[in-house]
């Protein structure tokens, strides 16, 4: 978004919640509206909030920050960015350039105090709600990582049946042929793991679905439980899903205002080789290339932008 474009003066500070339990236990920060169209997580971090002052809910032990509104710029105008998104390039910089870096240099270092982090995000189309995990063990110079067993368990107990993992690697494979640098594809789950702790993305369904707010305050209830920063029961009994986690294999751009898909996809539809998914403006057709899934599916991508991903059934186990 132009500045020029945004009502009002420019935001100049976050609010940060924070409870500080008299036992010791996991640091656990949580976000919501890292993209200002994102609603569900304002929504339930104030639900939270009122709980934990009213006493409804008690923090037994451990560190909580919440985070509810992380882009107020974002936020305000009611769009997913500001003067550019958040959630892309989060890096602390020693001379901002923009709103979102002037956030990432408050953002990072709260984030690199704490042990845990959960996001919580929706998207555009129709589909079910799904979690972002992080890559496997790997000494690998993209991610390497060493919290694989955590955030899985963490995955599995949040009470949606679908995972994604793989992003920043086919993110990256999409911004090399751009000709851009791989580090634009850090964004908060990807900073937290490279600060040393480890988290997940969870997004809750459709922008406007009036039950995304109810999925992240569940699986927001889910995870203090699962950390034991609360009693056992706050959250509704939920069974424990039959999980399938995909891996995005690569990442296809919209390139002109006339691209099109050939159908309203939502993310996780099967996409057979051969398979139509899409038409560029000159008629081209955009083929899958193998068996899949199409995921991320954004018909009002941007030009330049990421138009859908496409992934493959992982066999990764959770639980």
């Amino acid at each position: 978004m132009n500045r020029d474009e945004f009502p009002g003066p420019a935001p100049t500070a976050l609010r940060v919640h924070q409870y500080l339990g008299l036992q010791p236990g996991p640091k656990l920060i949580v976000l919501g509206g890292v993209h200002g169209d994102e609603t569900c997580g304002t929504v339930a971090l104030g639900r939270l909030i009122e709980a934990l002052d009213a006493g409804r809910l008690q923090l037994r032990r451990g560190e909580l920050t919440l985070v509810p509104v992380c882009n107020p710029m974002a936020h305000q105008a009611g769009r997913r960015e500001g003067e550019r998104n958040l959630n892309r390039r989060l890096l602390p910089v020693a001379i901002p350039q923009d709103h979102e870096d002037r956030i990432a240099r408050v953002l990072c270092p709260l984030l690199a105090r704490h042990e845990v982090l959960l996001d919580l995000h929706s998207f555009h189309t129709d589909g079910e709600p799904f979690v972002m995990i992080g890559p496997r063990d790997n000494d690998g110079w993209l991610e390497p990582f060493r919290h694989e067993a955590a955030e899985t368990a963490l995955a599995a107990a949040l009470g949606v049946r679908q995972g994604v993992e793989g992003w920043l690697e086919a993110y990256a494979q999409g911004v090399a042929r751009r000709g851009g640098d791989a580090q634009y594809g850090i964004g908060t789950t990807e900073y937290m793991r490279s600060a040393g702790g480890w988290g997940l993305t969870l997004e809750c369904g459709r922008h406007d679905d009036p039950a995304a707010p109810e999925v992240a305050w569940q699986a927001t209830l889910r995870t203090l439980e699962h950390l034991g920063m609360i009693d056992a029961g706050a959250s509704a009994p939920c069974a424990q899903p039959d999980f399938e986690v995909v891996r995005l294999v690569d990442v296809v751009d919209r390139e002109a205002e006339g691209d099109r898909l050939a159908r309203d996809w939502a993310s996780f539809d099967a996409v057979c080789a051969g398979e139509v998914i899409g038409w560029r403006a000159d008629g081209r057709e955009v083929l899958a290339p193998a068996d899949g899934r199409v995921v991320f599916p954004n018909p009002r991508a941007r030009v330049g932008a990421e138009w859908f991903y496409l992934a493959e059934l992982s066999g990764r186990q959770l639980g």
